[in-house]
């Protein structure tokens, strides 16, 4: 156990962390919620009727859509564009990796490597799909949420009558509460690539060696 630990003691930190932050968000979320309620005169919400209001579904995935956009774009914009001197660049003139090549296969290499043809076209390109998919399905889920959210304020308002997620997708608010946190997602990214150029973190693989040039590409 230990040494499982050991060898993936990163994800379990992140992960954990996740899970940590989910639960304090759904928490103070929760404690919002109520004091909305309480000012409109209507009933608490439980907990777990909390986690299953459009409140908790749209703050949740509306961050979930911007951090998968921006992962996936990343992954695919480092396969083509380079940033002199970045550790997150691939070198100027590197056009594909030698392992990249399926002639270079071993017995190790996974399946779709030996299968080649279309398994082989997907499988190049899995990581960014995957994290377009992830993308795509927590932007739904955004539409659903923000829409459920929407409907529930207009119904304690006794304002207008409640309207349908495709509805919801083309209100400003919709887009405003993605814009907010895609702008940040690229920002952080582009001040990561750039800020690589110069400075360092010891032992970092984001991070090119303390001794490296700053003209250097590449970690």
């Amino acid at each position: 156990m230990s040494r499982w630990l050991r060898v993936n003691a990163l994800s379990v930190a992140m992960l954990g962390a996740f899970v940590v932050f989910v639960i304090l968000q759904s928490v103070f979320g929760w404690q919002v919620r109520n004091e909305e309620l309480l000012q409109y005169g209507a009933a608490a919400d439980s907990y777990l009727g909390y986690l299953t209001s459009g409140h908790f579904a749209e703050a949740l995935f509306e961050n979930w859509e911007s951090e998968f956009l921006q992962m996936g774009t990343y992954v695919l914009l480092t396969a083509y564009l380079v940033q002199r001197g970045s550790a997150e660049s691939k070198p100027e003139d590197q056009s594909d990796r030698p392992d990249d090549n399926p002639d270079h296969a071993t017995a190790a290499s996974p399946w779709p490597v030996h299968l080649r043809g279309v398994a082989l076209t997907v499988y190049r390109n899995s990581l960014s799909i995957a994290l377009l998919l992830l993308f795509a399905a927590s932007f739904v889920l955004h539409v659903i949420g923000g829409a459920a959210e929407y409907n529930e304020q207009q119904a304690l308002a006794s304002a207008a009558p409640p309207i349908s997620a495709w509805q919801f997708l083309a209100t400003s608010d919709f887009w405003f509460q993605s814009m907010q946190n895609w702008q940040s997602e690229f920002l952080a990214v582009g001040a990561l690539v750039l800020l690589s150029i110069v400075l360092r973190q010891h032992a970092s693989p984001e991070s090119k060696p303390v001794t490296a040039p700053h003209s250097m590409t590449g970690s």
